[in-house]
């Protein structure tokens, strides 16, 4: 079977495109490198195209012809989304419909996508399930929310099925050391930590210490990147044996707070992180977390590595090996 990832060559994607080569899937990675790495795409061809470009992109599906689409090609920072909405629009929703309609047009059926939590806003109630009300703060979560109702429409046009995987935290990195998180400007958590923790970071800074959680530091739930592609697998395989489209949310259905993850980085580590105490930042949530149950239930899905501290430990595996003045043999 011929997948097309999309974004193959950022974090997430990455990981997908060494899962799937390694399942035996034949994988073509369709990514600009805006924010990817060439490096970083270790299974299958790339196709270094824009999704802007729909002539490209027609080529690239009659070379290849992929029967199944995962699109991980989205900005994700929702500051930035906020600052420059038009950015976020035209990348998230508009060129995903380039892909899309380029997907209709080469009669393509099989498509998951990655979305996220970001989509139910600020939490009624945690865990967050599939029926919990859907009201995005901001144009990152507004982009990804269109694209999950665009996909009904075109499921109702033309027939494609699609599935959603709703991310919390995704965290991590390849147990093996190969790939990891790069993103640039970094913003989240456990890398930031971990840049502290090997000195390419002078301190950590934790936005409010008077939320309403046990230690007032915001309550956030990580799925490692190895769950969350096996996650993506699952679906592929669960959509086309229903020949139906399905919303799943995914995490762990454990909330570490932003304290004990860094109590968990200076265990796993042996260092101490300096911390820098600020603001509360705007529409930060006090508690987010997953409720997984129907994906669990599903997809057949289970998450293999839950522990913090092993999440942890992989990410920083990765932090060692790419960032030669650490020298601690890792």
């Amino acid at each position: 079977m011929v997948v097309l990832v999309v974004g193959g060559a950022g974090y997430i994607g990455s990981h997908m495109v060494k899962m799937l080569g390694r399942a035996g899937y034949q994988v073509v990675t369709v990514d600009n490198l805006s924010s990817g790495y060439r490096e970083a795409v270790t299974m299958g061809e790339l196709a270094q195209v824009d999704l802007a470009d729909t002539d490209a992109l027609d080529q690239v599906f009659a070379r290849y012809r992929p029967q199944a689409v995962l699109h991980f090609a989205s900005f994700i920072q929702v500051g930035e989304s906020v600052r420059h909405p038009d950015k976020y629009y035209r990348n998230n929703l508009a060129n995903t419909l380039n892909l899309l309609d380029t997907m209709v047009r080469h009669d393509v059926k099989w498509f998951v996508f990655s979305s996220t939590a970001a989509i139910f806003g600020e939490p009624r109630y945690v865990p967050i399930d599939e029926s919990h009300l859907r009201e995005p703060v901001n144009p990152y979560g507004r982009s990804k929310l269109m694209v999950e109702q665009v996909l009904e429409d075109y499921e109702r046009a033309y027939g494609i099925r699609s599935v959603c995987l709703r991310y919390f935290n995704a965290a991590g990195a390849d147990p093996e050391g190969e790939l990891g998180e790069r993103h640039d400007p970094e913003t989240h958590l456990i890398p930031l930590i971990l840049q502290a923790a090997s000195g390419r970071r002078d301190a950590i800074t934790v936005f409010g210490r008077d939320y309403d959680t046990p230690d007032g530091s915001c309550i956030r739930d990580y799925i490692h990147i190895q769950d969350l592609c096996r996650a993506h697998i699952l679906a592929l395989n669960w959509m086309r044996e229903r020949d139906a489209s399905g919303r799943f949310n995914l995490g762990n259905g454990t909330g570490f707070s932003v304290q004990e993850v860094i109590s968990a980085v200076e265990r796993v580590t042996g260092r101490s992180i300096q911390v820098v105490e600020g603001e509360r930042r705007a529409g930060d949530p006090a508690r987010l977390i997953a409720d997984s149950t129907l994906a669990r239930r599903e997809l057949g899905w289970q998450p293999e590595h839950d522990r913090l501290e092993d999440i942890i430990a992989d990410a920083w595996r990765w932090e060692c090996r790419h960032d030669w003045s650490v020298r601690t043999g890792a």
